[in-house]
């Protein structure tokens, strides 16, 4: 029986066949859903999200050591302080002290930072009249005394004016709200000069709240 010779084309042409069939097969195996997670490691496959859940809580489930807890303390405290320095400054409600929180205490501070108030001059006098207490001069020695009197009374006056006024208008814009405390609050801010008060004034002066 004659053999016939098989031409040499036909084996390339077999044999680039093979090859390509074997590379579609590979990229067929690359491309499966499994592909790597760019943030996963190197040469592993993406974790399913229960795995990748189940891995959120194992870390959050861990226990902190006391070393930890204290920092982390320490770093929620200087937030809370940081938040709260900001809202003296700015006035921002929700992060003030708890003593100056509230509609009512927000009306009393601006209804004695839109007035002059002569307990707010008190430092400054106290220091002149110290002044002229010192000097070994009778008559100096007799006028600053005189001026202690004077603005003793002039605060006490001023402050149970301003007192009585508040307590009416308080009465009068917050008739269902607590107001208890709201009119010595006010006044012990009038003692404080202007530029140093906290919560930080929000109304000019002669402005009516």
């Amino acid at each position: 029986m004659p053999v016939h010779p098989v031409p040499l084309g036909f084996v390339f042409r077999s044999r680039a066949k093979d090859e390509k069939a074997t590379a579609a097969a590979q990229a067929q195996v690359t491309g499966s859903p499994e592909t790597r997670d760019p943030q996963a490691p190197k040469g592993r496959p993406t974790p399913k999200r229960s795995e990748a859940q189940s891995q959120r809580r194992s870390v959050a489930n861990t226990p902190m050591t006391r070393k930890d807890a204290a920092k982390r303390g320490r770093e929620e405290r200087r937030a809370a302080l940081e938040k709260q320095r900001k809202a003296l400054a700015g006035g921002d409600e929700r992060y003030l002290p708890v003593r100056d929180k509230g509609p009512v205490r927000r009306f009393a501070r601006d209804f004695i930072d839109a007035r002059f108030n002569v307990a707010e001059y008190f430092l400054p006098m106290a220091v002149v009249i110290l002044v002229l207490s010192m000097v070994r001069v009778t008559q100096l020695q007799t006028i600053a005394l005189l001026l202690w009197l004077v603005v003793i009374v002039l605060i006490v006056l001023d402050s149970f004016a301003t007192g009585f006024r508040l307590k009416k208008r308080l009465a009068e814009k917050f008739p269902d709200d607590n107001r208890r405390g709201a009119v010595a609050y006010a006044l012990m801010r009038s003692l404080q000069m202007r530029r140093l008060r906290l919560p930080k004034p929000q109304v000019k002066r002669g402005e009516r709240p």
